[in-house]
C-alpha cells in the first residue's frame, strides 16, 4: 500500500510543481552555473547504492577563490531553495522508481555505513525517505545519536498512520523554518561515529 501512495503521490508533485521545477531549475542555471541538478550516490535499501537527485544549492570547490568548505559555497539562493526545500522536488524522481520513499530515514553518506554501530544500520531495513521522523522533529537542530536513534524507531513502528503525522509535521517545521542548520554549521556535522552510550552530545569528537 506504501508504495501505492508512493507512485501516486511524487507522480502528483511532479506534474503540479512543473513550472516550479522549470523556473527553479533556470535560476539555478542562471546563478550557480550547470549542471542544475546535483547528483550522489547514496545508500538505499540494505546499503544498495542509488544516485540521488537534488537541485544543486553550492558552488563548485574554488580554492583560489577561497570556496573550499560547504559554508563557503553554500550560496544565499542555496540556502533559500534549503530553508524551503525546494531543492529537494526532483527527489521525487527516485520516490518513482522505487528507490525512495515519501518517508522514511533519510539517506545519508556512503561513507557512514562503516560507522553505524548493528543498531543504527538497522536505518537500512526500509527505503530511505523524502521526509522522516528525524526531519519531522527537529531536523538539523538534533544531533547525530538522536536522529538515528528515531530512525531505528520508525522503522521498529512504521505504519501508514504514523507515515501521515510525520508528514503534517514536516510541513509545520518547513512554515516554521526550524532546524534548518546545526549550530556552527551549514548543515550538518560530518557523522564520524556515536560516542558510547552515557556521553551528552552523542557525537564524536
Amino acid at each position: 500500500m506504501q508504495r501505492v501512495i508512493d507512485v501516486g503521490v511524487a507522480a502528483a508533485v511532479l506534474v503540479v510543481t512543473s513550472p516550479v521545477l522549470l523556473a527553479v531549475g533556470a535560476v539555478v542555471a542562471v546563478r550557480l552555473g550547470r549542471p542544475v541538478l546535483f547528483r550522489q550516490e547514496r545508500p538505499g535499501l540494505h546499503g544498495r547504492p542509488f544516485t540521488l537527485v537534488k537541485f544543486r544549492t553550492m558552488l563548485d570547490v574554488d580554492e583560489e577563490r577561497g570556496l573550499i568548505t560547504d559554508a563557503d559555497r553554500l550560496t544565499g539562493l542555496g540556502r533559500a531553495l534549503r530553508a524551503s526545500s525546494l531543492d529537494e522536488l526532483p527527489t521525487m524522481w527516485n520516490v518513482l522508481r522505487g528507490e525512495m520513499s515519501l518517508v522514511g530515514p533519510r539517506p545519508l553518506l556512503m561513507k557512514y555505513l562503516d560507522l553505524y554501530t548493528p543498531e543504527q544500520a538497522r536505518r537500512h531495513l526500509v527505503r530511505p525517505g523524502v521526509t522522516g521522523l528525524a526531519q519531522a522533529s527537529g531536523r538539523n537542530a538534533l544531533s547525530w545519536a538522536e536522529r538515528l536513534e528515531l530512525d531505528v524507531w520508525y522503522v521498529e513502528n512504521r505504519s501508514l498512520t504514523l507515515n501521515a503525522r510525520i508528514c503534517a509535521r514536516t510541513v509545520l517545521i518547513l512554515f516554521r523554518r526550524h532546524g534548518i542548520t546545526a549550530p556552527g554549521d551549514p548543515t550538518m556535522p560530518e557523522f564520524r561515529g556515536t560516542k558510547p552510550l552515557g556521553d551528552k552530545d552523542g557525537d564524536s569528537a
